[in-house]
């Protein structure tokens, strides 16, 4: 069995663009223009045996925009933000300093009341493992969602989480062959 896994990065939300953690909100008219050019110069990529999404609005818009018709993976939903969710960084940063930190530097921490790196990381994880589809497939989530596949794939340790950046409507490409997963730079086919 040999699969090709594209995991795609949907474009910046207002939120994103704002500073703020992603709330589950709809593409604005710069997202979906910024999605519809990276549809143009990428479209030999979208070609694909199996697409999915993230449950999330911003990522189904995406998939839309992106001509896919996905189905929804519950897994690839962005990691929950909890209380935080909505909020800027900066007011973050004022109001619970101490708070924003740990979670920025302990992959354990969750102390907005949502999910921690570390459990994204098992959920990730465990999706990838029982991923099972010949051929290529297509998937549109979230940067935590592609960082933790990552770090899943190269057996690196949760705390580099904070090392890795995935830019708005980024493409990562991992390959399950003999070696079990692999990360790939993503190829124009």
């Amino acid at each position: 069995m040999r699969t090709r896994l594209l995991l795609i990065s949907h474009p910046a939300t207002a939120a994103q663009r704002k500073g703020a953690f992603p709330a589950d909100e709809r593409l604005d008219a710069r997202a979906i223009a910024d999605t519809a050019r990276f549809r143009a110069s990428n479209g030999m990529l979208l070609n694909a045996d199996t697409a999915l999404s993230s449950p999330a609005a911003c990522a189904l818009e995406t998939a839309q925009a992106l001509g896919l018709d996905a189905a929804i993976a519950p897994e690839l939903a962005d990691i929950d933000y909890g209380r935080w969710r909505g909020r800027r960084l900066s007011d973050l940063a004022n109001e619970e300093p101490e708070a924003l930190a740990a979670w920025m530097r302990d992959p354990s921490a969750a102390p907005h009341g949502g999910e921690s790196f570390d459990a994204l990381m098992l959920r990730v994880g465990r999706w990838l493992g029982a991923f099972e589809r010949d051929g290529i497939a297509l998937a549109i989530t979230h940067a935590p969602v592609i960082r933790a596949a990552l770090l899943h794939v190269l057996h690196a340790p949760t705390d580099a989480f904070a090392r890795i950046e995935i830019a708005p409507l980024s493409i990562v490409e991992l390959q399950r062959g003999e070696r079990d997963w692999t990360w790939w730079p993503a190829q124009r086919s």
